[in-house]
């Protein structure tokens, strides 16, 4: 049995739709978050072939280095809470303290481990609390690297006929310019015969690596990362609310091709910050917009879109994820691809 027909099989036990049938429409694009992570550990290799086989558009891999120089598909260096890594003696060693953006954190980092370690580690579940059916596959799914994917998103955009995209987000490039893991260069040497604004989009919380990838020669189209608080790593004397300012618009808008923000701050009922008008505002400014993450569970969805007091439970998400695409967002990324599709095709 090939992976296509194991996945049509865990869709079908999953209650959602068979695997993609080649009709999609790009308003807006729906990325997997991390894969389908919402159904498997996020950042594996089944997790990606399952987001496309429900019909997302694209997938966001989120990068970090190793210590031999390797882009790894993980959320975090700091690696503890997705990996078995604290269940190794091998790797007992290498837990340390470290001061990551400014925050301390205390366990097992990629840039410690050489790829041929890190390759030896199993995924796990990161919220085995609320998605225990994806908790139930730990140890079974390999660490993946940024070529590892690549040859994926190929084999995946000739079996299906259609152009996949990766959207990359670069994770943590000021730290590691620090240590002498430059990410711009790192990435810039992986991709540079593969990229294109078709197929590949960058995003970072930290605009001076998404300028240094840019100067590099990568073919991509370039968003920024906004969050509803605190400031960049690399320009940390400018806090994320002035980006969302017209000024801040227009700025970016010289150099970039779009932002992408948290949900809430779309809806001034959930945050305030930047208003209904942030949308519109942006691509007045010439600007896409991105907004993430759109999560079923109640502990994730705002109260009034919640049903019961369960935190795992499902609460209306459907109402939610409408909300979200009523903005006009150019893309949403999304744990449950196939979900965020409903609500898109509903629209």
């Amino acid at each position: 049995m090939d992976m296509l027909e194991m996945l049509s099989g865990s869709l079908e036990r999953l209650g959602r739709r068979r695997p993609y049938s080649g009709l999609v429409t790009h308003d807006p694009l729906i990325i997997g978050h991390r894969g389908a992570s919402g159904y498997r550990p996020e950042h594996t290799a089944a997790a990606y072939d399952l987001a496309f086989a429900m019909g997302a558009d694209a997938v966001e891999p989120d990068l970090v280095a190793s210590q031999d120089g390797v882009l790894v598909v993980r959320h975090e260096n700091e690696i503890s809470s997705t990996t078995d890594v604290a269940s190794r003696p091998e790797f007992a060693s290498k837990r340390t303290t470290k001061l990551i953006d400014g925050q301390k954190l205390d366990g097992w980092f990629t840039e410690d481990f050489t790829w041929l370690e890190l390759s030896t580690l199993k995924a796990r579940e990161r919220l085995p609390h609320l998605r225990p059916d994806s908790a139930g596959l730990d140890g079974q799914f390999p660490l993946m690297r940024l070529s590892d994917l690549v040859d994926l998103i190929d084999e995946r955009s000739e079996h299906f006929g259609r152009q996949l995209t990766m959207v990359a987000e670069l994770k943590h490039a000021t730290y590691f310019e620090s240590i002498g893991l430059g990410l711009d260069e790192l990435f810039a040497t992986e991709l540079a015969t593969w990229a294109n604004p078709e197929r590949l989009i960058v995003e970072s919380f930290e605009q001076t690596v998404l300028d240094r990838v840019r100067e590099r020669g990568v073919a991509a189209r370039y968003v920024m990362l906004i969050d509803a608080e605190g400031a960049p790593a690399d320009r940390p004397e400018r806090p994320y609310s002035d980006y969302l300012l017209d000024s801040g618009l227009a700025d970016l808008a010289d150099v970039l091709d779009g932002i992408s923000v948290s949900t809430a701050l779309l809806d001034p009922r959930d945050a305030g910050v930047a208003g209904p008008s942030l949308v519109d505002r942006a691509h007045a400014h010439g600007l896409s917009v991105y907004t993430w993450t759109l999560r079923p569970e109640n502990e994730f969805l705002p109260e009034r879109w919640r049903r019961g007091s369960d935190p795992a439970q499902w609460g209306d998400w459907r109402g939610a994820f409408s909300a979200v695409l009523a903005t006009g967002v150019d893309g949403v990324f999304a744990d449950h691809p196939d979900l965020a599709i409903e609500a898109r095709q509903s629209r």
